[in-house]
């Protein structure tokens, strides 16, 4: 596996920590602003801070002829990061308030073709205990396509195309870019096995899409 930061001591301090557990994996590079350059079967993208530039860099991650799965390494707490990245194609999201082991098993299970997301250990418990303050009237409903893995987003999007929206009317209703729009739509058809809008119509027409979109649902 490789590592890729900014930073040198954040590569060789992950490094370090991993190296507790040897046959489990094995890091071959530690990478700072440069490419991968051996083939590796998984890297960890550890970024260190938000920044407008992100995306792009792990799009290049990403997209990387030698690097086989990504897992972004990073903090919890912001929940519209950790979607984008996986909207962009990562494998895995780990929270850095993880420990070692953890972190470990979550490269194993990327390793084998699993889609891990790892927060922060007492997100769950935030989670509910937001939940239970906030009351039932403010917990959302389901929606069409949830039970085959779409996100609410990418549910909207896909309706909307049912609907026969084109790609820049979905941007201007939805409130997104061109090429966020692009994003949704790439990874709603790798959930749902299509691979051309014709499907997603056929596949959104079968999944109850036809008529009004979902609307998304905020707290009161």
């Amino acid at each position: 596996m490789a590592i890729i930061n900014d930073y040198e001591i954040v590569v060789r301090g992950l490094a370090q920590m991993l190296a507790d557990y040897p046959g489990r994996v094995e890091v071959v590079e530690c990478n700072v602003r440069t490419d991968v350059e051996r083939r590796v079967d998984v890297a960890l993208y550890d970024t260190f801070a938000p920044a407008r530039g992100e995306e792009a860099e792990l799009a290049d991650v990403i997209a990387s002829p030698a690097v086989g799965k990504v897992i972004v390494y990073s903090w919890g707490g912001q929940p519209d990061r950790v979607e984008n990245a996986f909207l962009l194609g990562a494998d895995g999201f780990v929270s850095k308030a993880t420990g070692a082991l953890a972190v470990v098993e979550a490269i194993e299970r990327v390793h084998g073709g699993e889609q891990v997301r790892q927060d922060h250990p007492d997100a769950d418990a935030r989670a509910a205990g937001d939940r239970e303050a906030s009351g039932p009237s403010t917990r959302k409903r389901g929606w069409p396509g949830q039970a085959e893995g779409l996100t609410e987003r990418e549910a909207e999007i896909i309706a909307l195309i049912t609907r026969g929206l084109s790609n820049k009317d979905i941007a201007a209703r939805c409130f997104l870019s061109i090429n966020s729009v692009k994003s949704y739509i790439r990874s709603a058809y790798r959930r749902m096995g299509v691979t051309s809008r014709s499907q997603a119509v056929l596949w959104g027409v079968r999944h109850g899409m036809a008529m009004d979109p979902p609307s998304r649902t905020t707290d009161a």
